[in-house]
């Protein structure tokens, strides 16, 4: 039939084609106007798409297989990537995350023009990043970890943390972010512990609900353009895998994983409203979480009423077939995965791409897969992404790590440092005309320029390294042999200096991510690795003060440090500034505020040990091994001393439908203003359950002058005292409680009320 047309006649159905395969230059269909609800904008695409433009929007690619710019800076995609492409795609990870903010924002805004140019309906792609130090890209502001911000016990600062997060991914033209990571950590043996938050469920919800409203911009900001969107995950346990090996099975009892487990995700949820949840790479008490429907939709859906989308993490629907072992071959793996509410496949090529070819045999798949794909839309149209969905190249440069989100991250490094040791006030230093060695495998390039700028002139300072811990290999680092003329050298630099400062704990190759393949980050002991130790036995053999500065990504068994050293400073693992940072609370510019976000044990003997253990747990001891934690969570010195008074509650009983006020008077005894963490734990006394030891519930950071007092008050809630019991079901039990408020879990006032009803 064809061959009978004339040129003309041919030309207009070729312009015809292509007007069809290029997106909706012309607004002409419904599901462009921005004037109407997102819903029905949903509703006029949904139908119009082809299974296979369906299945496309369920599926996201590493930008590492073909997304790159030339030296000129124009985009540049591999066949494989351009093939993906023609039928529209949920989202790429990480493009241009090797290149300058302004490069990746002009590469962003030339890839999202050729996604949107390449599917049939002009359907915009998400560009995914992650945030463990800042946005995961090159030119943006580094921040701590997110474990170094939970120290700080500071919700607003790490809100405006993860604000600039937001901001600085959304000019680089990015739009989610796989994360926070919602999971508590409580095995330091696990190498992803400083991605997390913390041992403490009711801090890591703070922490968590405020870095999501952070990123996305109180939500309003996602539709500006301003902010991305939050993946919250790992859901749900991940944080608690046997042996602290990831990808190890996670046994959690159905309690504990109501009352500690579920709470950071419910407020991510409920509160910050996260736009996407991740799954967990492991199992949760012997079912797949990648193919738990009771999980993500049962609980996720149904009892909390989440409406974005659910992602799989890396390739873990395939592995439900290969790894796993609980689905017969991959095609059951991705139906599984559908099933129980995964709505983006991420990275597999053995999953949701056989999709098409399983509907074919059994049509009442497709009704699931629009499931997924109107999640999917509705997340990119709440991003605006379909109206506005290029970056204004002109305010990267300005907005992108500013002064003020470099001041930010000093802010957050001052509030976060932990003083855990201070025999006879060691610290602060002096700026006097002293020598001062700063020594040890965690010394910086520009540790000594960044303490010369705090410290003045008058003090000299010598540095060295002295030795590395590994040899770096980024799958499997080795320890390397000790270098006995480096631990002579840098003794050396101590015996003829008048105090020495080690910086001394584990970098990124001692405490990692352990990849699925080729790769470990997981450790069987805890204590530091190498030398470390004996190097501090030699300094402080030579008889003048040492000060250790812990920098670090999981918890340490510092038990020679704490006995050896005169002062120890704990920064985790700070910002860029963390150096200058850390001398600034040397000399005496900033007292220490942080606390501890965790427990620190003596042994991995010890595990699990988290605070906030049943109370039976504290029964016994070990042989040879003193009792109790090296530090309590909750702990952290200051160079002020702070008193805590006059404690009153507004009333000595509550019932499910009243309060009661709790206040403490806290006064700054010390010569300098200091910032201080006030801290409320509830003990359950009798319950019809084994109850933990305490709980926190409420923290306040509180700022004094010298001799200044303050009346700090919390509100005791019937939500607070509630728990999962005998029959599973959440409950209020009539008894007697136990309120502490005080500066740790181990210190503090008391007071005894009763819940009647």
């Amino acid at each position: 039939m064809i061959k009978h047309l004339n040129k003309k006649t041919l030309l207009l159905l070729l312009v015809l084609c292509i007007g069809t395969s290029v997106y909706a230059q012309k607004k002409k269909y419904k599901y462009q106007d921005a004037s109407i609800s997102i819903e029905e904008r949903i509703d006029d695409l949904l139908p119009r798409m082809s299974l296979e433009e369906k299945v496309a929007q369920m599926r996201i690619f590493h930008a590492n297989i073909g997304v790159k710019s030339d030296k000129n800076g124009r985009l540049v995609l591999s066949d494989r990537v351009k093939e993906k492409l023609k039928l529209g795609i949920a989202g790429i990870k990480n493009p241009g995350e090797h290149i300058s903010p302004l490069a990746a924002a002009k590469l962003n805004n030339e890839l999202q023009k050729y996604v949107m140019k390449s599917n049939r309906w002009g359907i915009p792609g998400l560009f995914v990043t992650e945030s463990y130090n800042g946005v995961d890209a090159k030119g943006c502001t580094k921040f701590g970890r997110p474990i170094t911000s939970a120290a700080s016990f500071n919700p607003s600062l790490v809100n405006q943390m993860w604000d600039v997060i937001g901001r600085e991914a959304r000019l680089r033209g990015m739009h989610m972010c796989h994360s926070p990571e919602a999971d508590i950590v409580r095995d330091p043996r696990f190498g992803r512990m400083s991605e997390a938050f913390g041992e403490d469920t009711f801090l890591t919800t703070q922490m968590v609900v405020n870095a999501i409203k952070g990123v996305q911009g109180d939500f309003t900001g996602l539709g500006k353009g301003t902010h991305i969107g939050a993946v919250t995950k790992h859901f749900a346990g991940y944080g608690q895998v046997l042996g602290g090996s990831n990808f190890a099975a996670v046994e959690i009892s159905p309690r504990t994983l109501i009352d500690e487990i579920y709470p950071p995700f419910e407020a991510a949820v409920k509160e910050a409203r996260t736009l996407g949840i991740m799954a967990s790479h492991g199992d949760l008490n012997g079912v797949a979480s990648h193919g738990n429907p009771e999980l993500l939709t049962g609980v996720l859906r149904n009892q909390w009423g989440f409406d974005g989308y659910v992602v799989s993490d890396s390739n873990d629907i395939a592995r439900l077939f290969y790894f796993m072992g609980v689905a017969e071959n991959p095609e059951a793996a991705a139906l599984m995965g559908l099933v129980a509410g995964i709505d983006i496949d991420l990275y597999a090529e053995d999953s949701y791409a056989y999709l098409p070819e399983m509907v074919k045999k059994d049509p009442s798949i497709e009704k699931m897969i629009d499931r997924s794909v109107r999640r999917v839309l509705r997340t990119k149209m709440i991003l605006g992404l379909f109206d506005n969905p290029f970056v204004d190249t002109k305010k990267v440069e300005k907005q992108v790590r500013s002064e003020a989100s470099l001041a930010l991250a000093q802010e957050l490094d001052l509030e976060s440092i932990i003083l855990l040791k201070n025999k006879a006030n060691t610290l602060p230093l002096t700026k006097s005309s002293n020598k001062i060695a700063l020594l040890g495998p965690l010394l910086s390039q520009t540790t000594q320029k960044d303490f010369e700028s705090v410290a003045g002139n008058k003090m000299t300072f010598v540095a060295d390294q002295g030795f590395e811990l590994t040899d770096k290999n980024k799958g499997v680092p080795n320890l390397l042999a000790t270098d006995e003329e480096a631990i002579t050298r840098l003794t050396n630099l101590a015996k003829s200096s008048d105090l020495s400062i080690l910086f001394l704990g584990g970098d990124e190759f001692t405490a990692k991510e352990a990849y699925f393949n080729n790769a470990l980050g997981d450790r069987a002991t805890i204590e530091p690795v190498g030398p470390q130790d004996e190097l501090l036995k030699r300094i402080k053999a030579l008889g003048k003060p040492v000060i250790v500065i812990l920098k670090h990504r999981r918890t340490l068994a510092i038990n020679t440090i704490a006995e050896q050293a005169d002062a120890i400073l704990d920064g985790w693992d700070l910002s860029e500034k963390g150096d200058q940072s850390l001398a600034k609370i040397i000399f005496g510019e900033v007292s220490p505020s942080g606390k501890l976000p965790v427990t620190v044990p003596r042994s991995i003997g010890q595990l699990p040990f988290h605070y906030s253990m049943k109370g039976i747990n504290n029964k016994k001891g070990y042989l040879f091994l003193e009792d109790g934690p090296l530090f309590p969570f909750g702990f952290g010195l200051s160079y002020m001393d702070f008193s805590f008074d006059e404690m009153t509650l507004s009333s000595n009983k509550i019932t499910p439908s009243t309060t009661i006020s709790v206040a403490v008077k806290v006064t700054n005894t010390g010569k300098m203003k200091a910032k201080e963490v006030v801290q409320m734990y509830l003990k359950d006394e009798i319950g019809s359950v084994t109850r933990p030891d305490k709980e926190l519930k409420g923290f306040q950071k509180i700022e004094l002058d010298s001799g200044e007092s303050k009346t700090v008050a919390f509100t005791i809630t019937p939500e607070m005292l509630k728990f999962t019991g005998l029959t599973m079901g959440k409950i209020l039990e009539e008894g007697n409680y136990t309120v502490m408020v005080g500066s740790s879990s181990k210190e503090g006032l008391t007071a005894q009320f009763r819940l009647e009803k």
